[in-house]
């Protein structure tokens, strides 16, 4: 894997290169041939020395975060990591499912809009509803289902339904906040085991020099920062995740108005 975002990182940044050194050839088409071969071997070794500066310091990146990691005491530190993982695996489940859940709302209500003012034609607003992703799509669908039982009967089947789909858009938020909980709590297990394995030390040696704690004090700092660590990027995705949840729920409510409305309308047309 670290040869692979290497490689990557190599690639493009040759890529994003080459692009001001064509520039600089088109400008330099009226020099002579030695001119431009000179001005093309600097501009070329001046990238390689920064490509290499860049592979170099993200090895030195990686490298320092894997001793640090075997530093804080590879059995807890595995611990800490695997929640992370885990937090992340169900955070990214949650965003390709909110964002395959978001449509084009006010396209989805004119074409149901259409079908039934204009074409009069029930079945096609359930089939355009039925052909069309995402919860707003199948609470439209509910509603529609019910609309022979008046508008009030409609209204009832499109806020349960709006409930259900509430509860599927926030499946497995509550793993994401465990793990958000359980990283730090973890961390700080790890504090505690190396104050213990300090005094051990302390207790053998029979004397209380930096020396003979620094190890036992130094797996506790680690562990407890890689625990903060890990459960602030699993609260970035967690808020990011409500926020999407919160944004869905707005647009559901805001098309759901008027989807009633145009209920609403075909009643009074049809009492007149």
């Amino acid at each position: 894997m670290k040869k692979l975002f290497a490689l990557l990182a190599l690639v493009g940044m040759l890529t994003f290169s080459t692009a001001p050194l064509a520039l600089a050839q088109d400008a330099l088409t009226q020099t002579p041939d030695s001119t431009l071969a000179a001005a093309d071997s600097t501009a070329t070794e001046e990238v390689v020395e920064e490509v290499a500066e860049e592979t170099t310091a993200i090895g030195g990146v990686y490298k320092a975060l894997k001793i640090k990691y075997i530093e804080g005491d590879a059995f807890f530190m595995s611990f800490v990591a695997l929640a992370l993982i885990l937090g992340l695996a169900f955070s990214i489940e949650r965003i390709i499912y909110l964002n395959l859940s978001q449509i084009n709302s006010k396209a989805l209500l004119s074409k149901v809009e259409e079908a039934l003012l204009v074409d009069k034609d029930l079945a096609k607003a359930k089939e355009i509803c039925k052909n069309t992703r995402g919860p707003i799509a199948s609470i439209f669908y509910q509603g529609l289902m019910r609309m022979d039982e008046g508008v009030e009967v409609a209204e009832k089947s499109i806020i349960s339904y709006g409930g259900v789909q509430t509860g599927l858009m926030e499946r497995n938020l509550p793993w994401i906040s465990l793990f958000i909980a359980i990283s730090p709590s973890l961390g700080f297990l790890g504090t505690v085991i190396g104050m213990i394995q300090a005094f051990d030390k302390i207790q053998q040696v029979g004397d209380i020099s930096p020396t003979v704690v620094a190890g036992g004090m130094k797996v506790a700092l680690i562990t407890t920062v890689f625990g903060l660590i890990s459960g602030m990027i699993l609260q970035v995705f967690y808020n990011y995740i409500l926020s999407k949840i919160d944004g869905i729920i707005n647009e559901m409510e805001d098309s759901s108005i008027s989807l009633l409305d145009i209920l609403v309308k075909i009643e009074v047309a049809k009492t007149k």
